[in-house]
């Protein structure tokens, strides 16, 4: 990823990977498998992941054989490191933008991005998702998963001083959806929800840690993090409004497809 020149100032996701984290999804792994297995890619699809970071998910997707897999990531050096788990003629990682990918129409039957759309204005979003939708055949399947704002109930107000904290924080524009919210974003570009998966936003929990990263990985970042003051600084920064709006933040994974036309 591109290096900003002070800690205090760079993109929490930023600091995180520096420190060793390569799991930067805010369900983990566990919602991640359990998108990917309501996505259910076989050896007939054909896939498109947007913004794949470190390339975590796309190793696992791989593993599932796909007919072809590109990666659309906006970083050269995050593309870099997705091309080294790339091994096929049919895989590929360009880089580009989410919401103008360049690719054909239709050229998809499973297309995925994670922790990404929470981090675009409203705008972005719906360009994002229409350009899945664009990239979908019909009958094809789109999956996300991202932070929800909870209850569905919760106060404007309230929820306007998570997504601010929450940008002080991270160093980085927050601005999560209630569950409500994105699925009304899936449906205005066409798409119908077909399933929705929610687990607890805990990603600088230590059992979370563990499960995602595995004990040596876990223990590497929380050596890495002693070792650097101000990276340390900007972890527990980000882990306290996590645990202020615990009860208003969770994880999120819908999965939505394309309708069939009618003959």
């Amino acid at each position: 990823m591109e290096q900003p020149t002070r800690i205090e100032k760079a993109p929490g996701h930023w600091v995180l990977a520096r420190l060793g984290k390569k799991v930067l999804r805010p369900g983990g792994v566990e919602l991640t498998g359990r998108m990917l297995d309501r996505l259910d890619i076989g050896p007939d699809d054909d896939v498109v992941e947007f913004a794949p970071g470190l390339g975590a998910t796309a190793r696992l997707t791989l593993q599932r054989r796909p007919r072809s897999y590109v990666a659309i990531e906006r970083d050269e050096a995050a593309a870099e490191s997705v091309r080294r788990c790339l091994n096929g003629t049919s895989q590929r990682c360009v880089v580009g933008a989410a919401q103008a990918t360049g690719l054909p129409d239709a050229c998809a039957s499973v297309v995925y991005g994670e922790a990404m759309l929470t981090m675009q204005t409203p705008g972005v979003k719906s360009h994002v998702v229409a350009e899945a939708a664009r990239l979908l055949r019909d009958g094809g399947r789109y999956g996300i998963h991202e932070i929800v704002l909870a209850p569905e109930t919760i106060d404007p107000d309230l929820a306007e001083r998570v997504r601010r904290e929450l940008t002080d924080a991270i160093h980085h524009a927050v601005l999560p959806l209630t569950e409500a919210g994105w699925r009304e974003l899936l449906e205005s570009c066409g798409l119908r929800v077909a399933h929705t998966m929610q687990a607890p936003m805990h990603l600088l929990e230590p059992r979370r840690l563990i499960r995602d990263e595995g004990v040596r990985g876990a223990a590497r970042f929380a050596w890495n993090a002693l070792r650097d003051g101000a990276a340390r600084r900007r972890v527990l920064a980000m882990r306290r409004v996590f645990r202020r709006y615990q009860a208003h933040l969770e994880a999120v994974a819908i999965i939505a497809s394309k309708p069939r036309q009618s003959a």
